[in-house]
């Protein structure tokens, strides 16, 4: 990574979850997974901050030694609170990225990727993709939990979809990673500062709410998203029983 701009981590981490309440304090492998997901962080940024409404990610934070920082309640996502914590906690830096509290072995690389895409010095927007294993069973990638997202030759965002896109005509559906390349999305943002201020003010849009991505909002007011690849396969914490894979893959990892 060859840029001199200052970068912020921020690990927004809400208590309320209807599928899973208190995740970010479910232990794995004896360690809270919100402190998993601040020491990876940490390896790659010197400043990390948990974005919070609760008390009790606050007092679980301070008492691994993070720093937390408490937001709103009302925030519609995980961007508009990066913003608040940013703008209560931050020092100025250039680039504001938002990782997902409930991916406790996200990767160095994946980091570094994200970071490298403010090389171009036009980058406003930054996110992750991985590109789809065509040898990987189609229903992978049909899966509506997977978004998809095509990309231009120069790697920016043309669109994402819970569907599968592109489609590939005169051809079954299960050849059709055999035919054209897919790539599955990361739910890892970076935004430069002035640009994240810009889009927390943006109203919902009619594609936004369809498929429920807010990245489209962003893409349909005119932003760029430029996409980082990563082969890292990782492992997101939605549900309790996606505890049992994360402990099973931590055992495999020591």
């Amino acid at each position: 990574m060859s840029n001199n701009l200052r970068y912020i981590g921020i690990i927004p981490a809400r208590y309320a979850s209807s599928r899973f309440p208190g995740k970010p304090l479910a232990m794995i492998g004896g360690k809270m997974m919100i402190e998993r997901v601040w020491n990876q962080v940490s390896k790659v940024l010197d400043k990390v901050l948990v974005a919070t409404d609760d008390q009790r990610i606050v007092d679980a934070v301070k008492g691994f030694g993070g720093n937390v920082v408490m937001t709103s309640v009302n925030h519609r996502s995980g961007t508009d609170r990066c913003r608040e914590a940013y703008e209560k906690a931050g020092d100025g830096e250039d680039v504001i990225i938002n990782i997902q509290g409930d991916e406790p072995f996200i990767q160095e690389q994946q980091l570094q990727a994200i970071m490298s895409c403010f090389d171009d010095p036009t980058t406003q927007i930054a996110t992750l993709v991985r590109p789809f294993d065509e040898n990987r069973p189609i229903q992978e990638l049909i899966d509506p939990n997977t978004p998809k997202v095509v990309l231009d030759k120069n790697h920016n965002a043309l669109y994402f979809s819970r569907s599968v896109i592109p489609y590939v005509r005169k051809a079954e559906e299960t050849d059709w990673p055999k035919r054209t390349a897919y790539y599955t999305h990361v739910g890892m943002y970076a935004y430069r500062a002035k640009v994240l201020a810009e889009i927390t003010n943006l109203e919902q849009s009619q594609l936004e709410l369809a498929e429920s991505l807010e990245q489209l909002r962003w893409l349909g007011n005119g932003y760029k998203i430029k996409a980082g690849i990563t082969d890292c396969a990782t492992i997101g914490i939605d549900t309790p029983a996606d505890i049992v894979n994360a402990e099973k893959l931590l055992s495999q990892n020591k």
